[in-house]
């Protein structure tokens, strides 16, 4: 696995239960900012790694689950996330906006 990766996978990890985040927020913090398919490759590849990685955490920048046909069943990341409290229709978060976990503003200086 890449050093990107696993910092990928290390920031998705502290994003916390009932919040989520957009795949170029991901980039932008790990210092990839036109990265955000790359994020999402990533959250792809994360169900081979050892630690646990909440990627249905992370969305598009509108709030789509348009990772969602990469889990097991069609409504798992849907499913996950309503257990979390967030409400999710027609595969798209609502109220995007109040659940949005913005890196920057969460982890200020930290280094990932």
């Amino acid at each position: 696995m890449s050093d990107l990766y696993s910092r990928i996978y290390d920031v998705v990890r502290l994003i916390p239960t009932g919040r989520a985040t957009s795949y170029g927020a991901i980039a932008r913090f790990v210092g990839s900012p036109r990265g955000s398919r790359m994020v999402g490759w990533a959250m792809n590849q994360c169900h081979a790694h050892k630690e646990y990685t909440p990627a249905h955490r992370v969305v598009n920048r509108l709030g789509m689950l348009s990772g969602k046909h990469h889990f097991p069943g069609e409504n798992v990341m849907q499913e996950l996330l309503e257990s979390e409290g967030i409400v999710v229709i027609d595969d798209q978060i609502q109220n995007f906006d109040r659940v949005f976990w913005d890196p920057f503003k969460e982890l200020g200086g930290i280094t990932i």
